[in-house]
């Protein structure tokens, strides 16, 4: 599955566009207070690495629901909460590319 925040591929076409799809993961373990600055950033970049594979992994899943061989115009966000969970959501537009050979 091929994922990409551009509109176009190169070296493939578009057959079709299959329709938006999202990806949405939360990490499931709060922060805890009380860290130095240095492990709680440490805790907040591992947490966003992590939630944001899971968001991937989600779009990707969607989009081969419908029947998509790609992902083209992936937007990302990613929010803190001041609970201090992480939450990413990527959207793009699920497509059917063939190379161009």
């Amino acid at each position: 599955m091929v994922l990409t925040t551009t509109n176009n591929i190169e070296g493939f076409r578009i057959i079709e566009y299959k329709g938006l799809v999202t990806g949405l993961a939360i990490n499931e373990q709060k922060l805890a207070a009380g860290f130095s600055v240095t492990k709680y950033y440490k805790a907040v970049k591992e947490s966003i690495a992590i939630v944001k594979e899971e968001a991937f992994q989600d779009l990707a899943v969607n989009a081969k629901k419908l029947n998509a061989n790609a992902v083209v115009g992936v937007k990302v966000e990613l929010e803190l909460t001041a609970s201090n969970y992480a939450i990413v959501s990527v959207t793009g537009t699920a497509v059917s590319v063939a190379t161009d050979k």
